[in-house]
């Protein structure tokens, strides 16, 4: 009867072991069981995209408001375009909103970042479905570092 019960209990403690493994990896990777609700696109035109991935998330002023959902090359000028996907209730960011690729860290992963422009009666907002037209491309560490070494573009 003794070994029965503690056979019930060592169980139960493998089970919750098991249990908050699988809370920890679902947080580690900012997913969860569920999604995060109704969300909207918005497209943005980059020269350099860097290292940036689908999922990279997108941030305004740290605060994370959605995730990139797709990345591909436009067919007419093979420049990457980047979906965003973005929290539908961040829908007001104005037309002068720009968006830039950013590192976290030195070497860290690269995300999106949102500077929301001006909100005024006189600017419209971006609906579904709209381009931001004010992007900053990725910095590419290589190309800073060739720069540095070599004096390319200085005017010595």
């Amino acid at each position: 009867m003794l070994s029965k019960k503690i056979e019930v209990m060592v169980g139960l403690f493998a089970a919750l072991g098991i249990a908050a493994l699988l809370m920890l990896s679902l947080k580690v990777a900012n997913s969860g069981l569920s999604g995060s609700g109704e969300t909207y696109q918005l497209y943005a035109k980059f020269d350099n995209i860097g290292g940036l991935k689908v999922r990279s998330p997108i941030k305004v002023g740290g605060v994370l408001v959605g995730r990139v959902s797709n990345i591909a090359l436009d067919a007419e000028d093979y420049t990457p375009v980047v979906t965003l996907d973005l929290d539908a209730q961040y829908n007001k960011f104005s037309e002068a909103t720009s968006v830039s690729i950013l590192t976290a860290g030195l070497l860290g992963e690269q995300y999106i970042g949102l500077l929301p422009g001006f909100i005024d009666e006189s600017v419209a907002t971006l609906a579904p479905g709209d381009f931001i037209e004010d992007t900053k491309p990725a910095l590419v560490l290589e190309e800073l570092i060739g720069q540095f070494l070599f004096g390319q573009g200085s005017d010595d």
